[in-house]
């Protein structure tokens, strides 16, 4: 990027929906027609999906001034401010990402961002999804690196253990024990399966995490390859969803133009490799059996269970199979460890909830913030409570199969088991 001015604009289908697509051709049209030389980087989502078209200049390694709600009329006065005359529309702003200039507020202290811990939508609105380089210039393939050159198959599943990560998709059962059950199965080839089908009408942080960092899925899901000893990966995605669909597949493709996926990944002798398959529109196919006979060509059905997948899945071989957000975790859990990952949260659910928060909401988007917050701190305190003066009666968690919580059941604690307890689900 050298001295030039980096513009980031969040394409995510939030900001698709927003106008994002016509703000960026707005943004090289009047490059062109000023003259400017500027690096134009497409971005995911942050997760203020409530401030989309959202659009960051960053001017010769200065601070990023985030400006929200930006329309194609917009453009032209803020680059001409910004970049031509070097002073950022501070009335247009909604804050700055780094040192603090022009008396704007941090974007850190913003009321949607202050309570989160970003684990993995660490990358969230930060790198372009499909550049590899901009990934690993973020730390990124660091826990893969870790692994194969410093851990055993069998310590990196110990780390997993010892984080106490539990699966993000709904069912909470224990990860590494999960993986262990795929371990001490034998084969040539075995899969890890991603299950990324997410049909539930609000639920989007599997897809926004696709969307906006598909990369720290691709090295979780390497991650678990080496761990169990499995050979082959498959990502299922919704058919439709091709926002997530276009930009994991390129991201694959990336990783192995740069010898991170397909065989003596970094010069190791570990070999795997990687595909996306596309479920249909099939709300059971989010089943894991389900989802197999899909990626087989049959219909998305159930299968009766034993044999379970970790003896007999995919194509009749082992098989494991997570969440987008379950695999997401796994290398910032083996680049930093596994009590690193068991600080944060409380009790059995460590680690963070990834949340979509949509509906009546003043500040609708995507975050992420430590398990032992309650639901209320995350409706009233991140997401702005309900609009217009008017009062919370009902609360929908997880789906058509999640629960419907009153007003009064808000105060409870983001954490599986008291979820469970007040009928709500923690998982899409």
């Amino acid at each position: 990027n050298g001295e030039k001015p980096w513009i980031r604009v969040g394409t995510s289908i939030c900001g698709q929906a927003a106008g994002a697509l016509k703000v960026v051709e707005a943004i090289h049209s009047e490059l062109s027609d000023q003259g400017i030389a500027a690096t134009v980087t497409t971005v995911g989502c942050i997760g203020l999906c409530y401030a989309e078209p959202l659009v960051d200049i960053q001017v010769s390694g200065g601070a990023r001034i985030f400006y929200g709600n930006v329309t194609p009329a917009l453009v032209p006065e803020i680059l001409k401010a910004h970049i031509g005359g070097g002073r950022a529309r501070t009335e247009l702003a909604m804050g700055v990402l780094g040192s603090q200039e022009d008396g704007l507020p941090s974007m850190e202290d913003h009321p949607m961002m202050k309570g989160q811990v970003r684990i993995a939508m660490r990358n969230a609105g930060h790198i372009d999804p499909v550049d590899v380089y901009q990934y690993i210039a973020t730390g990124g393939f660091g826990g893969l690196s870790k692994a194969l050159t410093e851990l055993t198959a069998d310590q990196v599943l110990e780390e997993v253990v010892k984080s106490g990560l539990r699966g993000r998709g709904g069912a909470a059962f224990p990860t590494g024990t999960k993986w262990s059950f795929l371990k001490r199965s034998p084969g040539p080839v075995k899969y890890v399966l991603c299950n990324c089908e997410e049909g539930d009408p609000g639920a989007f942080n599997d897809k926004g995490i696709l969307e906006s960092d598909p990369f720290t899925l691709i090295e979780g899901m390497i991650l678990a390859g080496y761990a169990t000893e499995a050979s082959n990966s498959v990502i299922f995605i919704r058919h439709g969803h091709w926002g997530p669909i276009q930009r994991t597949e390129a991201a694959i493709r990336a990783c192995y133009e740069v010898g991170l996926l397909g065989k003596n990944i970094l010069g190791t002798g570990f070999n795997h490799d990687m595909e996306v398959s596309l479920t249909g529109e099939s709300y059971v196919s989010g089943e894991e059996t389900a989802l197999m006979e899909a990626v087989e060509g049959k219909r998305a059905m159930p299968r009766f269970r034993p044999p379970f997948p970790a003896q007999v899945g995919l194509w009749q071989r082992p098989s494991n199979i997570n969440n987008v957000k379950t695999l997401a975790y796994v290398p910032e859990i083996v680049a930093n460890g596994g009590e690193w990952f068991a600080g944060i949260g409380t009790g059995k659910s460590t680690g963070t909830a990834i949340i979509c928060l949509s509906g009546d909401i003043a500040r609708p988007g995507m975050v992420e913030v430590p398990f032992g917050m309650t639901l209320h701190q995350v409706i009233d305190e991140i997401g702005g409570g309900v609009p217009n003066g008017k009062r919370l009666k009902l609360l929908q968690t997880g789906g058509p199969l999640g629960g419907v919580l009153s007003a009064e059941q808000v105060d409870v604690t983001l954490d599986f088991e008291q979820m469970a307890q007040a009928g709500a689900i923690l998982g899409s």
